[in-house]
C-alpha cells in the first residue's frame, strides 16, 4: 500500500467515524430524557388546557396533566385502581351508583385529566360530568393501556 492510499483509508474511516458519531448524537436527542413520551412529573407542559372533552394521546394527556390545578381522576374499580395507576390519580368508579354525586362535588371549572382501562369508561365520564356541569375535563385516548405502551408510570396500592 502506498503512503497515498494509506492516507485515504485513513481519512475515509475517520470521515465515516464522525458521520456515525453524528448520526448517534441526533438520535439521542430525539429521545426524551425519562425514556417516555408519558410522565406525571418530567416532559412538556401544555402551553394551555385542552378542550373540554378531548381525547388525548399519552403525551398529550401526560403535558396536560401537568397544568397547575389539574386533578387525575380514574374511572375504573377499586380493584383495577389497585393494581395500578398513575401517580397522584384519585379514584371515582363509574360504576358505582353515587358517580354523578361524587363528580357534583368537584369543582365544576377546574381541570381533570380522566382515564380508564381503554377509553370507553373515560369517554362515558366525560358525559356525565358535563351533564353536572364540569367544563375542563379531558380524557385519555386508549386508556391506562396506550399509558402504559408510551412508557408512562403507573403506582400500585
Amino acid at each position: 500500500m502506498t503512503a497515498r492510499t494509506a492516507r485515504s483509508a485513513r481519512t475515509g474511516t475517520l470521515v465515516l467515524v464522525s458521520a456515525l458519531a453524528a448520526a448517534s448524537l441526533t438520535l439521542a436527542g430525539c429521545s426524551s430524557g425519562s425514556g417516555s413520551d408519558a410522565s406525571v412529573t418530567a416532559g412538556p407542559t401544555a402551553a394551555t388546557a385542552p378542550a373540554s372533552g378531548a381525547e388525548l394521546d399519552a403525551a398529550g394527556f401526560a403535558a396536560a396533566l401537568k397544568l397547575p390545578g389539574t386533578t387525575i381522576i380514574d374511572v375504573r374499580t377499586p380493584a383495577e385502581f389497585a393494581e395500578g395507576h398513575l401517580p397522584g390519580a384519585v379514584n371515582i368508579d363509574i360504576a358505582s351508583p353515587d358517580f354523578s354525586a361524587q363528580v357534583s362535588a368537584l369543582d365544576p371549572s377546574a381541570p381533570y385529566a380522566v382515564y380508564c382501562r381503554s377509553g370507553n369508561r373515560s369517554a362515558s365520564a366525560l358525559s356525565e360530568m358535563a351533564a353536572v356541569g364540569m367544563t375542563g375535563a379531558y380524557h385519555l385516548g386508549g386508556g391506562i393501556g396506550a399509558w402504559q405502551g408510551a412508557g408512562g408510570e403507573v403506582v400500585t396500592g
